[in-house]
């Protein structure tokens, strides 16, 4: 059972057949539902060979792929090797029965067992800023298309690459963007070939970043920012809240994992698998709350190692 149905858990998948073992991938959403939920119009750090799985060329006319042209990828990847996956399909729980069988239990219906792998990523629970006005309609935790903006009051908090790119698309939809940043400057990670424009655009005044300063208080046609000279309000009409995403930690230990206080969860490196035999992570979720340690093109390789293991368990360094 392989549960998330995002590019490592269909490496997974289609590792398991070749392996010749039986799987089914149960997923909550769409297929590659992180990604779907992406901003459409992103563009990826990595270059479409370091997206690649299963041996299936990415072929993308520039050398980064968008997030169109990769979930395209990857359904057509669904399709060449005909993997079994169940979309739509919440897992609710997981437990060994007296055979030391797992028994997992979906929304859907129930399944069991030899090994379960979880793939679920990091994006489904966004780092929530716990400040009144929070829970408005107005403000979101993920950001999708720019033009819902068009000649809006924004507010940006962050500015890593998807606040970057959130205040970029939405200010060349006409919005009046203001970027709320914590720390003293933009975030070290942003993308290279986007950084000198939003430093421009900043540098003109066309977007403006309140650096040192966090959001502590919205309301319906405005907020209060905490900046270095005191409490700013401005007016606002949305809030894009791009503070970063973390694993369903809750999840995990309803499974069974053991997470530390670091909430890095346990698990063996050279074979992926959990203080509960026969558990597995893949890929990002791994990471716990470092969640720019792991991505697609560094952890495809965690798919081998897992079959390998399920496949011959004395093959465990």
């Amino acid at each position: 059972m392989i549960i998330g149905a995002g590019p490592i858990g269909m490496a997974c998948a289609i590792e398991a057949k070749q392996a010749g073992l039986s799987y089914l991938i149960i997923e909550k959403g769409a297929l590659v539902n992180s990604l779907f939920n992406y901003p459409v119009f992103m563009t990826f750090f990595s270059t479409s060979q370091k997206l690649e799985i299963g041996g299936a060329p990415f072929v993308t006319i520039n050398p980064k792929p968008n997030r169109n042209e990769a979930v395209e990828y990857y359904r057509r990847v669904a399709e060449k090797f005909d993997l079994k996956i169940n979309l739509f399909e919440r897992v609710n729980q997981i437990q060994k029965n007296e055979e030391e069988i797992f028994e997992v239990q979906t929304v859907k219906a129930n399944y069991t067992a030899s090994n379960v792998i979880v793939a679920t990523g990091f994006y489904d629970v966004p780092l929530l800023m716990n400040i009144p006005g929070e829970d408005l309609p107005k403000v979101t935790h993920y950001y999708k298309d720019p033009h819902l903006y068009a000649f809006q009051n924004v507010v940006v908090v962050g500015a890593n690459n998807s606040g970057v790119d959130a205040a970029l698309e939405t200010y060349r939809k006409g919005a009046n963007v203001t970027m709320v940043v914590r720390s003293g400057d933009l975030g070290p990670h942003v993308k290279y070939w986007v950084r000198p424009d939003i430093q421009n655009r900043i540098k003109e005044g066309e977007v403006t970043a309140l650096f040192n300063s966090e959001l502590v208080e919205i309301r319906a046609g405005e907020v209060d920012i905490k900046t270095p000279e005191g409490i700013k309000t401005i007016p606002n009409d949305f809030v894009i809240a791009m503070t970063g995403y973390q694993p369903d930690f809750s999840m995990l230990r309803k499974f069974g994992i053991d997470l530390p206080e670091t909430l890095c969860p346990v698990y063996n490196e050279e074979t992926m698998e959990t203080n509960v035999k026969g558990l597995y992570l893949a890929g990002v979720v791994c990471g716990g709350l470092d969640t720019h340690k792991l991505f697609i093109e560094n952890s495809r390789v965690h798919a081998e190692m897992i079959v390998k293991n399920i496949v011959n368990p004395s093959s465990e360094a």
